[in-house]
């Protein structure tokens, strides 16, 4: 990655979660190497340049003040000439512009530079060009050539290109911290058990294969590692994307970064550093991070248009009054340069930066953020979207999903709040999903686990036991009934409920299905998108989320670091491909899609990786992000149809062609079709709304 470069482009967005390497130049200026693991100096860096840019606005902005005042053209205009004139001003105009152009024109001149040895001209081309012919040209007007002085005009094009990548890089600002937040999943320390049965707190960088930890109840494990003693239940669903938290007893592997349910684990370690399992998935983020594609800008390509029209307008319009219309010398230069620097339009710097502005600050109003532009305008030519199931489509949290009365003396509800009395007593993740169910929960005497197998009390003078399949088998319970049958097919947990050794109900529980989720696939496949899901569950579970919302396809039993691979073949089917996710397993492929988009309230990693992140867990958003980025797209077709249209009208007046009917347009007039134009442009990205 050492050879990469960052380069921060005029209108790109910067790319600043890709690290990609643009076709289009802009801020080349300031070029940087980006070396390994620099997610943090990235974005320092990133912070330095909006300072650096603000401070160069500011600081042009008030020396253009008397740059304005000191312009013979400005001050005819408002009658001012016998008020501001005095002896030497045009010396003092001459300074105050020459600081303008070097000090607040730096990087577009660096910038024209880097285009020039890249050999793509664009946006700073441009903007290179039209400041520089305003300034050797009223230079030499300054020193005795007959003309009209442009420095007002160099100094106010200078602060609006000034102000359009102020305004652009703070509202894309972010910078790739996935890595980063990979590496928090894990903790800081381990309690390694030393030969005389000790333990010692160690750091993580220290710990060994062959090793012994010990991992205590709601702690995280420090490592991949095989169970030696101890049996819990592990929350992997951060890593993994399984909703249900997994059983873990001796002699079976668990990852590092996984949260240890209620059980304390003694593990011998088997993968550390970069063998582990989560620094498999960094890789991966790295990998898809580097291999995004080249993206080309819409302002840029319209700048290059723009900056040969310039140079073949100003070279035609010399050499016709000069050759052809025998012209003076002094007559054609002006001419020439107010075309020039009327080519270059003051609203072409504002109009893709205003309506990104606006765009950003409408969708982090409703919980849209974006962090990266180029991906967020490719969001509305998407095709299919891609959903995690876990967290996403679904709570991502255990839930009560059906109650099977088998009784014809109790309700349902007595049956669930029956169950629930016992299930307080445990600290199992299933027994708190059933808890959490019930509205009433009664008094329980005699509480007792039975291991692996479930639970049992008594409750008001009822004996109850809530307990597994496994429980039923070893004791020749039979149970015969269809829907029962049907929730075990759709892959859905099932407790039993005995009262009195008399088998009462049964309890369902699953991942339970966000109530937004059906809306928003419906609302997507009336815009023609393909909904897909992808998931570490089982067919049964996959099938019923799929059945239930209505997808177009699902794929299931997929290993975390498969996810990104899937995508792949998606997009192989030459389909703009959209990832939504929110866990660490989904990194790789957020990463990959076209357009990432991660769901704020999972963990930090999945937000990192993301170009988008719907900071609600509410896949309406979804539907909402691309709404907006259509929207979005064609404000900045207008604007820069608005930015770029007056040329038409202004470069063929400015050269002269009606100057036989008494027409010539004036450096002042241009400067009015300027503004016009400009003021069209922030009011247009201003009409901007997010349609839900």
């Amino acid at each position: 990655m050492d050879e990469r470069k960052h380069e921060h482009h005029e209108h790109s967005g910067h790319e600043s979660m890709k690290h990609e390497h643009h076709e289009h130049s802009g801020h080349e200026s300031m070029k940087h190497e980006h070396h390994e693991h620099s997610g943090h100096d990235h974005h320092s860096h990133h912070e330095h340049m909006v300072a650096d840019f603000r401070k160069r606005f500011w600081i042009s902005l008030i020396l253009t003040i008397p740059v304005l005042a000191l312009s013979p053209l400005v001050q005819k205009l408002f009658g001012l000439s016998d008020v501001l004139r005095f002896s030497g001003d045009l010396y003092v105009l001459f300074g105050i512009s020459t600081i303008i152009y070097f000090y607040g024109g730096y990087p577009f001149l660096k910038g024209f530079y880097e285009e020039l040895k890249e050999k793509r001209p664009g946006m700073m081309t441009l903007i290179a060009v039209a400041i520089s012919t305003a300034y050797i040209y009223s230079s030499t007007v300054v020193f005795g050539l007959e003309g009209e002085i442009f420095f007002w005009e160099l100094a106010t094009l200078i602060d609006i290109m000034l102000l359009g990548h102020w305004i652009e890089m703070k509202s894309v600002m972010g910078a790739s911290r996935a890595l980063e937040e990979l590496a928090k999943l894990m903790p800081s320390d381990a309690h390694k058990l030393m030969p005389d049965g000790s333990l010692v707190d160690i750091p993580l960088e220290e710990l060994k294969t062959g090793d012994i930890v010990v991992v205590k109840p709601g702690e995280k494990v420090p490592a991949d590692g095989i169970i030696i003693e101890g049996e819990s239940s592990l929350n992997e669903s951060m890593l993994t994307g399984e909703s249900k938290p997994v059983t873990k007893k001796k002699n079976d592997l668990i990852i590092g970064g996984s949260i240890n349910g209620e059980g304390s684990l003694k593990v011998k370690v088997k993968n550390t550093g970069k063998d582990s399992y989560l620094s498999q998935v960094i890789e991966l983020v790295k990998e898809a991070q580097e291999s995004k594609s080249k993206t080309q800008d819409l302002a840029n390509r319209a700048a290059v248009w723009l900056t040969g029209i310039a140079l073949s307008a100003g070279a035609l319009t010399f050499f016709v009054w000069t050759w052809i219309m025998e012209k003076s010398f002094v007559f054609a230069l002006e001419r020439t340069v107010t075309v020039m620097v009327i080519t270059c339009p003051h609203a072409l710097g504002l109009a893709v930066p205003l309506v990104v502005a606006v765009s950003t600050a409408i969708s982090a109003k409703n919980g849209l953020l974006i962090r990266d532009r180029v991906a967020f305008e490719r969001a509305r030519n998407i095709q299919a979207i891609v959903f995690d199931k876990t967290g996403t489509l679904t709570m991502g949290k255990f839930g009560v999903t059906d109650i099977i009365n088998l009784s014809k003396d109790m309700t349902e509800e007595d049956i669930l709040n029956y169950a629930a009395s016992i299930e307080l007593h445990s600290e199992h993740p299933i027994a708190k999903a059933i808890a959490n169910a019930a509205k009433n929960r009664m008094k329980v005497d005699n509480f007792k686990a039975i291991p692996g197998k479930g639970a049992e009390g008594n409750v008001e003078g009822k004996h109850v036991m809530v307990v597994s399949p496994g429980y039923l088998r070893e004791n020749n319970i039979k149970v015969e009934n269809k829907k029962i049958d049907e929730l075990h097919s759709a892959g859905k947990t099932v407790v039993y409920v005995l009262i009195d050794s008399e088998l009462k109900g049964a309890i369902a529980l699953a991942d339970i299905i966000r109530p937004e989720s059906k809306e928003a696939i419906a609302k997507l496949k009336e815009m023609g998108i393909k909904c897909m899901m992808l998931t570490g569950d089982n067919k049964q579970v996959a099938k019923w989320v799929a059945d239930e919302l209505g997808l177009d396809e699902y794929f299931a039993e997929v290993l975390p670091h498969e996810k990104s691979q899937k995508i792949k073949e998606i997009q192989s089917r030459n389909l703009v491909v959209a990832m939504t996710g929110d866990g660490v397993n989904d990194a790789p492929a957020l990463v990959q899609a076209d357009v990432g988009i991660a769901i704020g309230a999972g963990t930090d990693v999945a937000v990192e990786s993301a170009d988008i992140v719907l900071v609600r867990s509410d896949p309406r958003d979804v539907v909402a992000i691309i709404g907006l980025a259509k929207n979005t797209y064609k404000k900045m077709i207008e604007n820069l149809l608005w930015a770029t249209g007056y040329n038409v009208i202004a470069i063929p007046l400015a050269a002269g062609v009606l100057y036989n009917w008494g027409i010539l347009l004036s450096p002042a007039l241009g400067a009015v079709f300027m503004s016009l134009s400009t003021v069209i442009v922030a009011i247009n990205a201003k009409l901007l709304k997010l349609e839900k």
